[in-house]
């Protein structure tokens, strides 16, 4: 009885622990005709946090569009509302091994190696998660491929929730998606042309909530 009160109150620590460092991060709001996509911006990644707050609180984000779309893998935005594609700056990469590409993952869109060998993100391209679900074997086929390991806490979200693991130490995540998974399935799934452009304009404006 001791022991099954002590694993209780373990839990429930760690459960007010994870809540109150949530309630210290940056949470940000993406409005769609979808619906609103929730989440929040990693202090560990404090350049990306604040570039994305300083372009959504100057509005450079507000009827600007999701100009790339793939099902089963991202959505992705951040051309200004203004024609321009980013704001002439890029940001210095900050990719961390503990935050991956699973489902609902916010990271930065960037040029390729081969003219970005830093791997520095757009000044404000973003892309969000959609992904899909993988087994073990299929897992493991990619850890041989590329010669990389995937954690226990990897290999649990990308065989539940999914994600596009082909992605992590590539790219910099600094955000994550806490609700509204059900509006990425719909804008993911929208009617798309060329360059994997909605047919249908999928606009967004993005507010910040400190």
């Amino acid at each position: 009885m001791k022991k099954i009160l002590l694993l209780v109150f373990a839990i429930s620590f760690t459960f007010a622990a994870t809540l109150k460092a949530q309630d210290k991060m940056v949470k940000f709001i993406i409005s769609t005709e979808y619906g609103d996509i929730k989440g929040v911006l990693y202090n560990e990644t404090p350049q990306h946090r604040d570039n994305f707050i300083k372009l959504a609180e100057e509005g450079w984000y507000n009827g600007s569009i999701f100009h790339r779309v793939i099902n089963n893998f991202m959505i992705q935005g951040g051309q200004g509302a203004n024609g321009k594609q980013d704001p002439g700056y890029t940001v210095p990469a900050e990719i961390l091994p503990k935050y991956f590409h699973k489902k609902g993952a916010l990271a930065a869109a960037r040029m390729g190696d081969q003219v970005n060998p830093e791997r520095a993100s757009s000044g404000s391209q973003f892309y969000i998660v959609h992904g899909q679900v993988f087994n073990d074997a299929t897992l493991n086929a990619m850890e041989q491929r590329s010669g990389t390991s995937y954690s226990e806490e990897q290999r649990k979200a990308y065989t539940t929730i999914g994600g596009t693991p082909h992605l992590d130490g590539a790219y910099t995540v600094f955000g994550q998606v806490a609700d509204g998974f059900d509006v990425i399935d719909k804008i993911a799934a929208v009617k798309t042309g060329p360059g994997d452009k909605p047919i249908k304009d999928v606009k967004m404006t993005i507010k910040i909530i400190k």
